[in-house]
Order: C-alpha cells, then structure tokens, then sequence
C-alpha cells in the first residue's frame, strides 16, 4: 500500500499529539517532515519518531512534491494564510481550529481549496468522540424523534492564564466554539440565533482581560430546535463534558467518561470516580479517529468529515456570540454574516 505522505507544520501541543497519533496509529500515513519556528527544539522528539526532516520554515514542506497533506498546527493567526498557500501547492489540509477569527480570512481559505481541488478538514475532534458520536447516530436513526432541545455542558477544570485569553478570542472563540460545533452536529441543523448571559465569577483577571469565564448560551435553530450551552472555565471536580439531544420520541445522553465506571456504595454514601482530568485524556481517542478519517478521506477521495463550511459556521456562531454579550440582546446570524 502507498503511504501518505505528510508534512506537520507547528509541533506544540497539539502538533506533537497529531504527530504521534499517526506514527503509532495510521499505518498509511508516514511523516516525512516537521515545521517549526523553534525546529531545534523539536529536533530530538521527531528523530525519536523517525522524522527525519525538521525545518524552521513551513515553506519547506508545501515546496516538497512527495509530500501530499499538511496538517497546520501552528498559531490560530498563521492558520489561515498557511491554508491558502498549502492549497495553491497542491496539498490536502488538516487544518486545526479555528481557521481564522476574520470571516473574510476564512472565506479567502475555502475559496483557495475549493479552487485548488484540494481536501480540507477542520480539527473539531470532539465529533468524533464515541460517546458523542452515539448520541448522533440515535438521533440519525430516529430513536428520539424530531430534535426539541439540544443541552451542551462543557466546563475546564481549572482557567487560562489571563495573558492567554488577550491572544486566544476568549471564551467563546477558544472554548465554546467547539460547543458551537457541537450544537449543529447534533442538532443537523444550522444556528439562526443567540443569547448569551456571561459574567466573571472564577479569576477577575480573566474580566480585566476584557472577557468572562461563566456563561450560559441559548441557540434557536433552523429546523425549530432549541439549544443551551453552559459554560464555565473552572469546575472543582475536573472536565465536565456531557450532552443531550431531547425530542418527540425521547432523549439521547451523554455522561462524562471517567477512569473506571466503579461504584464504590457504603453506609457513608455512594462514590465514584471524577470525570476524566481534561481534554487530552477525554478526548484522547477522537483525536486518533478524526486522524483516520482524514486520511480515509485522501486515500478514498471522498469528502472529509469536517468540511471547511463546518470551519466557518462556529466562528460565526462566535462573533454573534460576542455581539449579544456585549450588546444584551439576541443576535441573528445574519447579522454577523
């Protein structure tokens, strides 16, 4: 079988993880070669992985012929610009979110794949989730009929640096967004429009950045639904991650996963475990299967799962979001469009 041939630009977090995923997980894939700002200090991480190629310029990889796919990892405001010029080279793309904060950005990036011919999947990982993906799939099928209220709860265990909020967006850019996501994927439906109740109730540091840590989000959607997100950056008891869609015929749930699904019951109560720390052991899996299908997609050359419009509506969602918090009213999509 031919592999893949893929290049990874960014090897932060997020690349290393991506990285890793397909050395020990894609056998059609192979790394051929890294791109960072700061190559030498991931020199030493990708030799142990077998990549030989470590360059401080990314333009290194879109100008190698045998490389077929990027994945952009690098920082949210190289990502659109990264795309536009791995697309006009001929590469596949797995770009991570969001593409841009700039619609026009945005817009600019799907207009250059959609010219180049190219694939692009957009790095909503938590679609592929298996609890998450269960609930899609019985509402798919038509277990709980016609979808009434989608309710989305996703709280960090501990919040941002301030100086990372002034940088990320905020809240609803860097975190709801996935929960944005979410709401379409499990609804089948778009968003038309938001309100949003928010305050600063876990680190003043976070208000005096400009942006709050506690938020409730109500969602009306195209097809009658109604949607609620609620969020906040910090719950004492660590990730919480649950859903549920709520319809005609009954209701779908998601509960977090934890480290074992031991009930320890004694006269002194009932216990079991907290839910898993954060995301990168929450999601761990997703992560892994969004990558397979990504490379599915090349070697089988159909659509991606992730498609560059499903880049573009959350972000949407998100600058509507931004709009009814500042400005205490409900916001229509088409405002912000």
């Amino acid at each position: 079988m031919k592999k893949i041939k893929v290049g990874i630009i960014g090897t932060g977090r997020i690349g290393k993880l991506h990285a890793e995923n397909i050395a020990y997980n894609i056998p059609q894939a192979e790394i051929k070669a890294v791109a960072d700002i700061y190559a030498d200090s991931a020199r030493e991480w990708a030799h142990s992985l077998g990549i030989e190629n470590v360059y401080t310029d990314y333009h290194d990889i879109l100008n190698d012929p045998e490389i077929e796919a990027v994945l952009i990892c690098s920082s949210t405001n190289t990502h659109a610009q990264i795309t536009v010029e791995a697309a006009n080279a001929g590469k596949h793309i797995f770009c991570e979110k969001p593409i841009d904060l700039n619609i026009e950005k945005i817009k600019a990036a799907i207009n250059a794949v959609e010219k180049a011919g190219v694939k692009l999947q957009v790095g909503f990982n938590r679609r592929f989730d298996h609890n998450f993906k269960k609930v899609r799939d019985l509402v798919l099928e038509g277990k709980i009929g016609e979808p009434h209220i989608i309710k989305i709860t996703s709280r960090d265990p501990a919040p941002p640096p301030a100086e990372y909020v002034k940088v990320s967006g905020g809240i609803f850019m860097d975190m709801t967004i996935h929960d944005f996501d979410m709401a379409r994927y499990q609804s089948g439906s778009e968003v038309e429009e938001v309100y949003v109740q928010a305050a600063v109730l876990v680190d003043p540091a976070i208000g005096e950045a400009g942006d709050v840590d506690t938020a409730i989000i109500t969602l009306k959607f195209a097809n009658g639904a109604l949607g609620v997100i609620d969020n906040s950056r910090k719950a004492a008891y660590g990730y919480d991650q649950r859903v549920e869609v709520f319809g005609s015929k009954g209701s779908a749930a998601a509960s977090n996963d934890t480290p074992t699904n031991t009930v320890l019951s004694t006269v002194d109560g009932v216990m079991s475990d907290k839910p898993l720390y954060f995301f990168l052991e929450r999601y761990k899996q997703s992560f892994v299967d969004e990558m397979k299908d990504f490379f599915s997609a090349i070697a089988n050359n159909t659509e991606t799962p992730v498609t560059a419009i499903d880049g573009l509506k959350p972000v949407l969602i998100g600058l509507a979001a931004i709009k009814s918090w500042k400005e205490g009213r409900p916001v229509k999509l088409s405002e912000v469009e």
